[in-house]
């Protein structure tokens, strides 16, 4: 099953698929809709093993959460893990995975990154995560 909410791009090839992330308006920002349709695009390499590159557009790899997202969830979606599900089934894809990085990969965006076995970044690239403790 290929994406439901029209957040990524895929170009499906023999050896490989190319996974753009495409809500330029946001950012690239994560919301429920890009965690989604990731998972969808997951299924593919599971079932035909093919290289899995990820890459983000006009720029952007990923902005992190979309802030404006995480005001509607309430405080027992929090146990749920929803992009942690995602990071990890990546992580866990039988099959290369690489993160093609041009532009800011930030909060959860750079956790998606970190999610494949492979990174590549431009020189503009800026990676951050930060941790509430």
């Amino acid at each position: 099953m290929l994406p439901l909410n029209d957040t990524v791009k895929v170009e499906d090839g023999t050896d490989r698929m190319l996974v753009r992330l495409d809500r330029p308006q946001a950012r690239n920002a994560i919301d429920a809709a890009m965690v989604a349709d990731p998972h969808a695009v997951c299924a593919e390499p599971e079932r035909r093993p093919r290289i899995l590159v990820l890459t983000g557009s006009d720029g952007i790899f990923a902005a992190g959460a979309d802030i404006r997202a995480l005001r509607e969830r309430r405080r027992v979606d929090a146990p749920a893990g929803v992009n942690s599900g995602l990071f990890d089934r990546i992580a866990r894809l039988p099959v290369p995975t690489i993160a093609a990085v041009d532009g800011p990969a930030l909060g959860g965006g750079a956790e998606l990154a970190y999610a494949c076995r492979s990174r590549r970044a431009a020189r503009r690239t800026d990676r951050s995560t930060t941790r509430r403790r």
